[in-house]
């Protein structure tokens, strides 16, 4: 690597370009593992003939093990200190391979099994993949502390990586949608060892090129009893991942877009289209993010696009019989959404110095792993709510012609018994309502709990200088805007 690759972009910033790019590289392949799951997950269980009630009662059960898990590994994160020295690289290592192999267990459960053996199957390959994202997660975002201290420099790599996160979501959307149509028809097994391979390839340069550089004051001296108490007074980090959990978690579309594609519009690739145009704005805005924000506090600018992103869903609704007006309008909606996803993890490094700074423990762990947490109770909640509505208006995973019970495990099944004849009206009529609506009362209650939202980027970073020893603690306080 010459001097001129390692100069910084920016004489304030202090990671290299080798070392961004593998950390773009990383959100590559992690978000095709979690596109792969959030985006499939629920059209895999429909194909394969599992109850949707009873799955989505899975889903959830499995989200007693991980507040467990979550909070057990934010606490052991904090407190292990490897040889190496390093505290977030060990980490990783073990998430890239982890992560890959438990997703290929989930779709390869046995479409000739009972609905029994389907079940705990998937439930014990969900708690593994759902402990291994712990691990591919926590240390990941948790890593940009160390890498440097300056917040304008971590909220820039947060938002430019969405630009490899998008790819990473589009090539995943692209390749399964392609692949599992009723087109091609191949098994969700194959599909998933693909996406595996590439995203475990993307993610393993991090390892090498990312480097922890700052070290926080305070930063070993805690107790499991602190921690708690940590997570008790970080207001704003509880503020912001509640209301997280409602919009995220009432994004039923996410886990329903090939289904509606096939169901209401008659042809599962229409879903590549709404896939694009959702996926298009995120990625420019990744780009034009980044400046937005140096002349407007992101609190602000992710409030109003919140708000617009509401207003906007309601164009939606009347274009069920038109998919071109449904297309139009999915596009709008999806430009101030585009933004909402790239912020949404900016705050969690700011909620991290934050919580330094007023309870003076140093518990990076603990904070991203709600952020975890969050994150998989959200795609959980969304693909289970969206399973047990469908459910409960009548939607048919198994179907009986003549008597005699078809086998269906792939989009080109449903095609051979024509599907969507067997749907009722109301089945159908509920996954549009599932689809469209829950979305828009979640991020409503979402944008209410985000309104007690106060930090602001100007503050964190004080804050963070105070917390690597920068400044002084009166010092600090005079440059606040205000007490915390």
């Amino acid at each position: 690597m010459s001097k001129k690759q390692a100069k910084p972009q920016n004489p304030l910033w202090q990671t290299t370009k080798t070392e961004r790019k593998s950390y773009y590289s990383y959100f590559f392949g992690q978000n095709m593992i979690y596109n792969m799951i959030a985006g499939y997950l629920t059209t895999f269980l429909l194909l394969i003939g599992v109850d949707p009630i009873k799955s989505a009662a899975v889903m959830l059960a499995v989200k007693v093990w991980d507040a467990v898990n979550d909070a057990i590994f934010g606490v052991i994160f904090d407190k292990i200190q490897f040889k190496s020295k390093q505290k977030y690289i060990p980490w990783l290592k073990i998430a890239c391979a982890l992560t890959p192999a438990s997703t290929i267990a989930i779709f390869i459960i046995p479409s000739a099994a009972s609905e029994t053996v389907k079940l705990v199957w998937f439930a014990l390959a969900y708690i593994i993949w759902d402990t291994a994202y712990t691990l591919c997660d926590v240390p990941a975002f948790g890593i940009i502390t160390s890498m440097t201290s300056n917040v304008e420099e971590r909220n820039t790599i947060l938002s430019l990586k969405g630009i490899s996160a998008g790819v990473g979501t589009a090539l995943t959307t692209v390749l399964v949608t392609v692949l599992i149509s009723e087109f091609i028809g191949l098994g969700y097994g194959p599909v998933s060892i693909v996406v595996a391979i590439v995203a475990m390839a993307t993610m393993i340069p991090v390892i090498k090129h990312c480097k922890e550089r700052n070290k926080t004051i305070d930063e070993e001296q805690f107790t499991v009893r602190r921690m708690l108490k940590y997570v008790v007074s970080n207001k704003y980090l509880l503020i912001y991942y509640i209301g997280y959990i409602f919009y995220s978690g009432a994004q039923t579309y996410n886990a329903l877009h090939m289904i509606l594609a096939y169901y209401i519009y008659e042809n599962s690739l229409a879903s590549l289209i709404t896939g694009t145009v959702a996926a298009l704005p995120q990625l420019i805005m990744a780009l034009l993010v980044p400046k937005i924000i140096r002349k407007m506090d992101k609190t602000k600018l992710f409030r109003i696009s919140a708000l617009a992103t509401i207003l906007l869903s309601f164009l939606i609704l009347p274009t069920r019989g038109n998919f071109v007006l449904f297309v139009i309008a999915f596009m709008l909606r999806s430009i101030p959404l585009g933004i909402i996803g790239v912020l949404s993890f900016t705050f969690t490094p700011d909620c991290a110095e934050y919580g330094q700074y007023t309870t003076g423990t140093e518990a990076k762990g603990i904070t991203f792993a709600i952020q975890t947490f969050a994150v998989k109770l959200a795609a959980a909640i969304s693909g289970s709510m969206g399973l047990a509505l469908l459910g409960w208006f009548g939607f048919k995973s198994e179907f009986v012609i003549d008597g005699v019970k078809q086998s269906v495990s792939s989009f080109e099944d449903l095609s051979r018994i024509n599907a969507i004849a067997l749907q009722t009206s109301e089945a159908l009529d509920g996954l549009w309502f599932t689809y469209n609506v829950v979305p828009i009362i979640g991020l409503v209650i979402a944008l209410i709990l985000w309104g007690f939202y106060k930090l602001n980027d100007k503050d964190v970073q004080v804050m963070a200088d105070c917390n690597v020893g920068k400044i002084t603690r009166d010092e600090a306080e005079k440059l606040l805007s205000k007490k915390y």
